[in-house]
């Protein structure tokens, strides 16, 4: 009964998200500043028009946005021309917007409403450097070897990043370690990197007196923003559709760099940026009280952001994933250690197909999964856990069992006991210290874990470590990442209470 009923409620969650997708607006971002600002306005521009509008933020890189544009999770989301031509479609070009419309229209795809604005890469070096060594162009890198990057990752992977660069200018050195945008202003400040890539619309360019070098190879194309969105979006959505579709040349590269600005370096939320900038460039938004507009705010304490009003729902949202997916892992995790103990000749392929499976990386699985569940969120995620969670539980039960004295097995077979009966009378109520010790590393380390999730949607308190990252704020990011600490330390209590509730004594001693 207690497994029926937990396979009709995780029928009932993985149906929700479809549900929902039928009704709603689906629009996405990225995991920085500029697109988190975008997402909003055009979520905004779409409610205004009565349409029920989601924004999933901060959706990670593009190759998860593109996953969930393509399997319909989300509708629409901000992009730039050189990404869609260089990085989706693979073109070595970056042509004009009709034609790449011809080749997205194959993948059920469409770009428009150019924003009116180019946030190209480029990259920068500190004045004091670019002065000292006369450096102002990106060839002259190469005769000044010391000089440290610090290039972030998805620029390091992107065919119209690192790769296509250092084949443009002839870099023969190694590629340089990755670092994560957000931290990358940080990093050059305190003199840790020397140059790093940034994007022409950066709010941190002054404050952080970079140089931008002159890409005199003409390297980096035209990243014109426009928003990539489903073929039938505007069929499906006329109205939203139509009020989205006035936003196009309405924000220049100075109006976004001031959008920019307000978020990272004056402390206002990137829904009261997007809902002020609306307010004053078209009227399409909500009212944004006075108290809540895009004046400076300051920045709140550490307490008041751990405890903000988004604590209850990522809390909950943070531990019914962990717990689903611990109960998933243990519905599959026990039985496959009872059979890898039972069946020795099955143990290696079973640790091999564990153990490969911890050592994926998680965004990688995150974005494999995407399209084969077709959805973005919860589902995908609980699917990656459940997996992370096995080899603590399949390892722990196989040699819980393996451990058990063979006489005690075979007095028991003596008696007339079936294999089944063995294993639940005697092998499991034996080896239960050991698997509850399993669970317990497992419970623990998806508590950390579980902050990925907030990279494809699914909440949690990654939430308040991913827009940390995209803002460099350390409030924040400690926002998330202590909730996520305490929550580690109090399910290892609650195992080890637990354990003593249900453990005898004498069994306790004799795994000590």
């Amino acid at each position: 009964m207690r497994h029926h009923f937990l396979r009709s409620l995780l029928v009932a969650a993985a149906a929700l998200p479809a549900i929902a997708t039928a009704a709603t607006l689906q629009a996405g971002s990225k995991r920085f500043t500029e697109s988190y600002i975008l997402g909003e306005i055009v979520a905004q521009t779409a409610r205004s028009a009565g349409a029920q509008v989601a924004h999933q933020r901060g959706l990670g890189n593009t190759g998860i946005l593109l996953n969930a544009l393509e399997s319909g999770s989300i509708d629409i989301y901000p992009e730039y021309t050189g990404t869609i031509a260089r990085e989706i479609l693979k073109l070595d070009s970056v042509p004009p917007l009709a034609e790449l419309n011809v080749q997205l229209a194959r993948r059920g795809l469409a770009a428009g409403v150019p924003l009116g604005f180019n946030n190209t890469y480029a990259l920068a070096i500190r004045t004091a450097d670019a002065r000292a060594k006369s450096i102002s162009r990106i060839s002259e890198l190469k005769a000044h070897p010391e000089l440290r990057l610090g290039l972030s990752q998805e620029f390091l992977g992107r065919a119209d990043g690192w790769p296509g660069l250092a084949r443009a200018y002839g870099f023969a050195s190694a590629p340089p370690k990755g670092i994560d945008h957000g931290l990358a202003y940080e990093a050059i400040a305190k003199g840790q990197v020397d140059v790093i890539d940034i994007y022409s619309t950066d709010a941190k360019l002054d404050k952080y007196q970079l140089t931008v070098l002159v890409d005199d190879a003409g390297f980096f194309p035209r990243y014109d923003a426009v928003l990539l969105y489903r073929a039938d979006l505007p069929a499906r959505f006329p109205q939203p559709w139509a009020a989205i579709a006035k936003l196009e040349g309405r924000i220049d590269d100075a109006t976004m760099r001031h959008l920019n600005t307000q978020a990272e370096l004056d402390n206002v939320d990137f829904a009261r940026v997007a809902a002020g900038w609306l307010a004053q460039a078209t009227g399409a938004a909500e009212p944004v009280p006075r108290s809540q507009g895009s004046e400076p705010q300051a920045a709140p304490s550490l307490w008041a952001r751990i405890f903000a009003p988004d604590f209850g729902r990522l809390a909950l949202e943070h531990v019914a994933l962990v717990f689903a997916a611990l109960a998933a892992s243990c519905l599959i995790g026990i039985p496959v250690g009872v059979l890898a103990a039972r069946r020795r000749r099955a143990a290696p392929a079973v640790f091999g197909v564990v153990g490969t499976i911890q050592t994926i990386p998680a965004l990688a699985l995150l974005a494999f999964l995407i399209p084969i569940t077709g959805r973005i969120g919860p589902v995908p995620a609980f699917i990656a856990l459940t997996l992370y969670a096995l080899l603590p539980i399949v390892r722990n039960t196989h040699t819980a069992i393996t451990q058990i004295p063979r006489e005690m097995i075979e007095a028991a077979e003596a008696l007339g006991l079936q294999p089944a009966a063995i294993v639940r009378k005697i092998e499991l109520p034996l080896a239960t210290p050991t698997v509850l010790a399993g669970i317990k590393t497992s419970a623990v380390v998806n508590v950390g874990t579980a902050t990925i999730a907030a990279f494809i949607g699914a909440g949690g308190f990654g939430e308040r470590i991913v827009t940390g990252l995209a803002l460099n704020d350390t409030t924040t990011l400690l926002a998330g990442a202590i909730p996520v600490a305490v929550l580690a330390l109090l399910v290892q209590g609650a195992f080890d209470l637990l354990e003593r509730g249900i453990v005898p004594a004498g069994l306790r001693g004799q795994r000590a």
